[in-house]
Order: C-alpha cells, then sequence, then structure tokens
C-alpha cells in the first residue's frame, strides 16, 4: 500500500486525512500466474493499483491459439475494464494475470464515496482514467497509421518491459500479426 501513496505522491499532495478514508477502503488481493481477475460477461467493480505484476487485456476464443491481446498494465499501473465499470455492464472481454501479482482494489461504491467525502479522490480517479485513455488512444492511433514492424519498434522505446516480460504470442497479438509474422520481423531486425 505504501508504493501506492508514494506513486499517488507524486503526482499530487495527499492530505493524511485523505490518505486514511481512500486507503481503508481498499483491499489487497493476490493473484498466481494465469488467473483470471475479470472473465467475459462479468461486471467490472473495481479499480485496481498494481503493486507487483502484469496483466493482460484479451478477448478469449475457443481457439487459445486465436485469443486477441490488446494491452498489458506493469507494477505501479491502475488497471480495470473501465467501460465496464462505467456502464454497470459485463465485460465483453478477460484480464488475466501473466504473472504473479499483487494489486489494491477500490470498489465502485466506495470509489464513489470517496469522490464524496475527500479532496483527492476526484483527483486520483481523473488520472487513472486519463492514463488509461491515452493508452487506448495511442494504441489506436499505432495501429492506423504504423506498420507491424513500426509498432513493434516501438515497444522497445516505449514500453521496453513489455518485450522482456511477454512471451512473444502476446505480444504479436498486441501488436496485430501472426507469431510467424513477428519472427520474420525480429529477424529484418536483428
Amino acid at each position: 500500500m505504501y508504493k501506492f501513496r508514494d506513486y499517488i505522491e507524486k503526482i499530487t499532495p495527499i492530505s493524511d486525512n485523505d490518505w486514511q478514508l481512500f486507503s481503508s477502503k481498499l483491499t489487497k488481493k493476490v493473484f498466481t500466474k494465469k488467473s483470471i481477475l475479470l472473465d467475459v460477461g462479468h461486471i467490472e467493480n473495481h479499480i485496481s493499483f498494481i503493486e507487483k505484476g502484469i496483466v493482460r487485456f484479451l478477448i478469449p476464443k475457443e481457439d487459445i491459439e486465436k485469443e486477441i491481446t490488446f494491452g498489458f498494465c506493469f507494477t505501479n499501473e491502475f488497471v480495470s475494464a473501465y467501460d465496464s465499470f462505467l456502464t454497470r455492464m459485463g465485460s465483453t472481454y478477460q484480464i488475466e494475470a501473466l504473472t504473479n501479482t499483487t494489486i489494491w482494489s477500490i470498489s465502485y461504491n466506495d470509489l464513489q464515496e470517496v469522490y464524496q467525502k475527500t479532496q483527492i479522490g476526484n483527483i486520483i480517479g481523473r488520472l487513472s482514467t486519463e492514463r488509461l485513455f491515452l493508452i487506448k488512444s495511442k494504441r489506436e492511433q499505432s495501429l492506423l497509421n504504423e506498420s507491424a514492424k513500426q509498432r513493434y519498434l516501438n515497444l522497445f522505446t516505449e514500453r521496453p518491459h513489455l518485450i522482456q516480460k511477454i512471451p512473444l504470442k502476446y505480444i504479436a497479438s498486441y501488436i496485430g500479426v501472426t507469431p510467424q509474422a513477428l519472427s520474420r520481423i525480429r529477424k529484418q531486425i536483428s
């Protein structure tokens, strides 16, 4: 939980009273590798902060080789099926732990209370949604404007930890190519 407060303090000061109310609403959850944090059809009831670990966003398919990976979140990042969180409707995708993962979660109802009773609540909510939006927007623009090779090269500079810690089949899906095409791209680069 201290990592979470440190993360917030780097962005904006938080009073002890606001932190006390906010942190009293947080729940620590630990997931083992390959655990499902949220399944398709379930309503996202939490916004979470990853204390340790990596998660991926995916659209599962009957043939596991055809799953579509469309996002990752890492240590010191917020994670949520935010569209489901906002609309209170079932998620159309899944969130899975790629590594052993520890998160701190706040429920939808508790977050509404924090918004109403603290000055920091709205700032935390805004910052987490802005971050999620920017990642989504950048990814969409990348898929529309860049080649697969360029998207792969961008990962080296923008998110190098993704390349080092994520299986290549997930990276291939993330940049919109088959594992075989990714292998050809990697050969061209080296």
